[in-house]
């Protein structure tokens, strides 16, 4: 496959060897280029023979520069091709419970090697051929991170429902022997996956430290939307409770034998449990925090060292903030600390119950527009409201019903504020209207 270049950067090596937008892409040292990750590796080289098509004539261009140097070529997509999309049926697929009607690229199953390694996103391996391997190890693309659920290989069909998910475990202990650093995520059904085929998977993979650094165990997500789906049961205090004590019993022996835990719950166990999250030091490098394993941690460290250096005075101030059930806990802490330290804040803290996907789902990121609104309509508001970036989509700028942070603003009639939500100094930063 060729790709055709989109734009040269003005004054780059490759822009002075005469490439041009609409040149295509056909090989670089005699290896063709079918995506990013190849562009990316091949021009590493000092030394670069590449070879382009124009009007249908190929053309070479010889550039020397410096080792690992970018020579200043723009493609349409990261990919340059179609994005993989994944051939799985699982039973606990958040996708096939989305209520009908939403834009299209919401209901994309992404399952795509590339992607995982650009942005971190999670991938199954039932999408991975062999040649496919061989390429991660030969351009030792690391770290991976693989939605594994289960090591068990006939549960792991049956949980996927796709032949291959159980034979192509064995990529796992291909990439460790080669050294690929892997992020293993477990979505845990109860009385399915977890118990005794939990331990199973722990054992498995963390035989396979330190290439496997890290294991993140998160609760299904149940939405309302399950009519014909496999009938799984949430889970509750009891059996989150059990998650933990496991999980948490191989994280010391590991603690012990590694230095690190390496098996982590997601925060959602200890709010089903109505417990604290662990300590700062629990966490170690914090390598799942996208999965949601020590948000709530990370966030109340980052929060009490802004506020130890924060001023002593700060102007009066009115506002609110709409999280979910799953942050209300912590959010509401946090915001009692700042207004302990200045009278004059006044904030309200709202937890919004999920009526869009439904109550069983509790995460601040997946609350919509339409919640915002029906429920705050008559809410004391003040000045602002304070929203988790995680609301929106980062691309489109929207929350997952569409509505846009504009028109939740014009329902309400107060500015909307969406503050990152992993950012300690930046939530008190908007809490005080002052960079901190």
């Amino acid at each position: 496959m060729s790709v055709v270049i989109e734009t040269v950067e003005h004054g780059s090596v490759a822009y002075k060897k005469g490439i041009r937008p609409g040149d295509v892409l056909k090989s670089i040292n005699g290896s063709g280029i079918n995506d990013v990750l190849d562009y990316q590796f091949y021009i590493t080289d000092e030394k670069l023979d590449i070879v382009i098509l124009r009007g249908g004539r190929e053309r070479r261009v010889h550039i020397k520069k410096p080792e690992y140097e970018d020579i200043g070529l723009v493609f349409s997509t990261y990919l340059m091709d179609e994005q993989h999309t994944c051939r799985n049926k699982c039973i606990f697929c958040f996708i096939d419970q989305m209520p009908p009607g939403m834009r299209k690229s919401l209901y994309v199953k992404d399952d795509d090697e590339r992607m995982s390694f650009l942005f971190g996103n999670y991938i199954t391996l039932t999408n991975l051929r062999e040649e496919d391997i061989q390429r991660i190890i030969k351009m030792h693309i690391s770290p991976i991170n693989i939605s594994v659920h289960t090591t068990n290989p006939e549960l792991r069909v049956r949980m996927m429902k796709n032949r291959f998910a159980g034979e192509c475990l064995r990529y796992i202990d291909m990439f460790a022997a080669a050294g690929i650093k892997m992020n293993c995520q477990l979505v845990l059904c109860p009385g399915i996956n977890d118990g005794e085929e939990l331990r199973r998977t722990i054992e498995k993979l963390a035989s396979l430290y330190p290439e496997v650094q890290s294991i993140a165990a998160v609760p299904v997500g149940l939405t309302a939307y399950r009519d014909g789906l496999e009938k799984i049961e949430p889970f509750n205090a009891d059996t989150a409770k059990k998650v933990l004590d496991i999980i948490n019993g191989y994280g010391d022996r590991f603690e012990k034998e590694y230095g690190v835990r390496l098996v982590y719950p997601a925060d959602e166990f200890y709010v089903i449990c109505g417990l604290d999250t662990p300590a700062y030091e629990y966490y170690g490098d914090f390598l799942q925090l996208e999965n949601g394993v020590g948000m709530c941690t990370l966030l109340r460290h980052d929060f009490s060292e802004a506020l130890s250096t924060a001023p002593k005075a700060v102007p009066d101030r009115k506002i609110s903030i709409a999280t979910g059930e799953a942050s209300y806990k912590i959010i509401k802490h946090l915001v009692d600390m700042a207004q302990d330290k200045w009278h004059n804040l006044e904030c309200r803290v709202y937890k919004i119950d999920n009526d869009f996907f439904g109550r069983s789902i509790s995460v601040t990121g997946l609350i919509c527009g339409q919640d915002l609104i029906k429920q705050l309509k008559d809410a004391e508001l003040g000045e602002c409201l304070l929203i988790s970036d995680s609301m929106l989509d980062s691309e489109n700028a929207r929350f997952l019903d569409d509505a846009t942070p504009p028109e939740v603003e014009s329902a309400l009639g107060v500015p909307v504020r969406a503050v990152p939500c992993n950012g300690g100094y930046e939530l008190l930063s908007a809490l005080i209207g002052e960079e901190i």
